[in-house]
């Protein structure tokens, strides 16, 4: 239900080889699905060259990291990328807490971005397919709850203050191109205004 739109999109790319270099950026809630939605698109994805995939959950520099990821995705991966340049991403250690290896991002291939803030609005031009994956409130916090074990719960609330800013400030379901509901019964569509967002 949820891969079908976003291999369809890129289909609809027209490009040959299928996909071809094509940016696939899906951003949503925490729990709300995002980086299972990643692993099957690439685990499916329509061309022959099988994309890089860059988690945000790599890259943010702690639990007040959300901007701080956005910009940098934005200035070292996906804006070199378009203009043809050398794109990486810094790895951040939790553990220690402290910046740690760089990981390039191959010009030639597929890009998926996944991650809380990947729809920030100055990404828009720098991509071609943007998925926002909602999912219910309970459901989703669950999700992510049970996910690390219990590390996520004493952050939960400092990381919803500052997601909320990010909603507020950059209105990420406006630049999808799909919009997808991760929630049983839930739908997927195509944004209303997502032509107008589109990079071409």
């Amino acid at each position: 239900m949820l891969l079908a739109p976003v291999l369809a999109a890129v289909r609809a790319l027209g490009r040959q080889p299928v996909g071809e270099r094509a940016v696939v950026l899906i951003d949503g809630p925490s729990g709300a699905g995002k980086s299972t939605l990643a692993d099957a698109v690439l685990a499916a994805w329509p061309g022959p060259q099988p994309p890089t995939l860059v988690r945000l959950d790599d890259i943010y520099p702690g639990w007040g990291g959300l901007d701080a990821a956005i910009e940098h995705i934005g200035s070292r991966v996906l804006r070199p990328r378009r203009a043809g340049a050398a794109a990486a991403w810094q790895r951040h250690d939790w553990e220690t807490d402290r910046p740690a290896e760089w990981h390039s991002v191959d010009q030639d291939r597929p890009l998926v971005i996944e991650g809380c803030g990947a729809l920030a609005a100055a990404h828009a031009g720098v991509s071609d397919v943007r998925v926002w994956l909602d999912a219910d409130d309970g459901i989703r916090k669950q999700r992510a709850l049970d996910r690390d074990n219990g590390g996520f719960e004493a952050h939960w609330d400092q990381w919803q203050r500052h997601w909320e800013r990010y909603r507020l400030r950059e209105h990420p379901e406006l630049w999808a191109t799909l919009r997808l509901s991760a929630t049983p019964g839930g739908s997927a569509a195509e944004a209303p205004g997502a032509h107008r967002a589109k990079s071409g």
